[in-house]
């Protein structure tokens, strides 16, 4: 391996951990509340959220960089994700998913 493919593969050392915890917990949710975890993940069994997992690679697809920050919350009466990435370029980019079915409905630059 040659310098820069190892540069590579430790730029994508954050996502390999991300990964892992993905296995580990099909939904990581930021909510208030000492209970959140138990409601995301009966949301997720009733088919009202997709999989942390299914968000992060629809991210993935529209902003590149570093995932930093995940929340799950309630606006309007409607759940959504809300996802802040790192871009390459050092940019914070906040996108904001429809949590039923994963579709970016706004992105937006801190």
């Amino acid at each position: 391996m040659d310098k820069n493919t190892h540069a590579r593969t430790y730029r994508r050392l954050p996502l390999l951990l991300l990964g892992v915890a993905l296995a580990i917990a099909p939904v990581c949710a930021a909510m208030a509340g000492k209970d959140d975890h138990v409601e995301a993940r009966e949301l997720l069994k009733r088919g009202q959220i997709v999989p942390l997992a299914q968000v992060l690679e629809a991210v993935r697809k529209r902003v590149p960089g570093d995932v930093i920050e995940v929340e799950l919350e309630r606006d309007d009466g409607l759940w959504q994700y809300k996802v802040k990435v790192l871009t390459p370029t050092g940019q914070v980019r906040k996108l904001y998913l429809d949590a039923r079915n994963a579709a970016v409905t706004r992105i937006k630059d801190d």
